[in-house]
């Protein structure tokens, strides 16, 4: 027994499943750290989580100072100013007339929380989301999610309610914009038809830069189509911004790059820079017709993570990161779109901000899933994380923190390019 070595890795759920074997000692801006020292440049964020960069220094001081003075202070019980200031710096950035706002712990509950909302104020049951959405995996929010089957294999039946329309994913169905837009509103009006009468549908739940399902960018005038269906019917809009959310597509909420307003917006992530917290905005009005106490959790609203949730905020807009990545996105998508002009296997490249895809595609029109990991795993040996998204894992996502330069964008590049290279040489991607 006592040659035994115990392993606290061993003893992690298996569930999660793992990208890398790196235990991170430390992390900041850009980096992470392991145990050895050696560094990483991390253009993942955490799945979009520290937009501001790992541990900045204004986020840790104020949550330091907060710990100091009140950890938690239960939103049914009391109020608390970081709750209160919270509220009023989203009431300066989220669109016009959503004023009210609730919050969770993860995306998954705002999301539920958010249909639970939308239900109580039309009195209507159905709910339509789109192809390659992910909205959690609670046990409604898997419902809601069908960017992969393994997020629901297994667990059905699950709630009803869910319908499912097409969302306008150009490249994967070949088309130009306007024909994918064009056919996708009608699908959705022909869902209204078909499968949930328009006055049994109480939202269409959205993510208006499709996140886990691809990265991809919707054409200009699908969510103003969408918003029109919905104005049509009383049907309550509701934008995930989950993951688009906090400056990651070079404005506060990707909607905004659409002109349109939601009546419901869900948000995470990035809104407290690696603290758990969630928020649900709308109109107040809509608010009024949530029943009080049919909703609610012990945790929603915790006072250190609001106060890294303010402290985040006046990081973004006192420091310039959503113009930092706009310049960032456009000089990053320009490098890629260099690289596919080399690599044809390089497919698509898309995104808006700092919320960038490459897909992988095969010479026959498939999906390359095996060069897209093989890449993956090549930058993970040169320094760089990165992750892969999509039903069939074939795209690659670029995910660096808001403060990234243009150093830092060069470094990746080039390694993505070295490990694209080698893959391809050695035919280990299979392609």
């Amino acid at each position: 027994m006592d040659n035994i070595v115990f392993t606290p890795e061993a003893h992690i759920a298996p569930v999660w499943t793992r990208y890398t074997p790196i235990v991170a000692e430390r992390a900041e801006g850009a980096y992470v750290y392991d145990r050895d020292g050696t560094r990483y440049l991390d253009f993942t964020s955490g799945i979009g989580v520290t937009n501001t960069g790992h541990c900045h220094p204004k986020v840790v001081q104020a949550i330091q100072e907060q710990a100091a003075r009140l950890i938690h202070g239960q939103a049914n019980i009391v109020f608390h100013p970081p709750l209160l200031e919270l509220v009023e710096e989203l009431q300066a950035i989220t669109p016009a007339g959503l004023d009210c706002f609730f919050f969770s712990n993860s995306g998954a509950e705002a999301v539920e929380g958010a249909v639970k909302l939308a239900r109580q104020a039309t009195g209507r049951p159905n709910v339509i989301v789109f192809q390659g959405s992910f909205h959690g995996r609670t046990g409604l929010t898997m419902a809601l999610t069908t960017s992969k089957t393994i997020y629901r294999a297994g667990y059905q039946p699950l709630p009803a309610g869910i319908f499912v329309a097409p969302y306008p994913y150009a490249y994967r169905y070949g088309w130009s914009a306007e024909e994918t837009e064009a056919f996708c509103l009608r699908e959705v009006e022909f869902l209204l038809k078909t499968q949930t009468a328009p006055w049994e549908t109480a939202a269409i739940l959205v993510e208006p830069v499709l996140g886990e399902g691809g990265y991809v960018v919707p054409p200009p005038g699908f969510l103003a189509g969408l918003r029109r269906i919905c104005d049509e019917h009383a049907i309550l809009l509701v934008a995930d911004e989950v993951q688009s959310g906090f400056g990651r597509t070079g404005k506060w909420f990707a909607i905004e790059h659409f002109g349109v307003v939601p009546d419901i917006m869900v948000m995470a992530k990035g809104l407290a820079s690696g603290l758990p917290l969630s928020g649900i905005a709308a109109r107040r009005e809509l608010m009024e017709r949530w029943t009080p106490g049919s909703h609610g959790g012990t945790y929603g609203g915790n006072a250190v993570a609001c106060a890294a949730a303010v402290a985040t905020i006046r990081v973004i807009g006192e420091e310039g990161l959503l113009e930092n990545a706009q310049r960032q996105g456009a000089r990053l998508r320009q490098r890629l779109r260099a690289l596919q002009a080399r690599f044809p296997v390089i497919g698509d490249v898309r995104g808006l901000g700092l919320m960038v895809a490459t897909e992988f595609t095969a010479a026959d029109g498939t999906p390359a899933t095996h060069l897209a990991k093989a890449v993956v795993k090549g930058c993970l040996q040169r320094r760089l994380l990165l992750l892969t998204c999509g039903p069939w894992d074939n795209t690659v996502r670029w995910v660096p923190p808001l403060p990234v330069n243009a150093e830092q964008i060069e470094e990746a590049v080039a390694a993505f390019e070295d490990a694209l290279g080698q893959a391809l040489a050695s035919g280990e991607g299979g392609a």
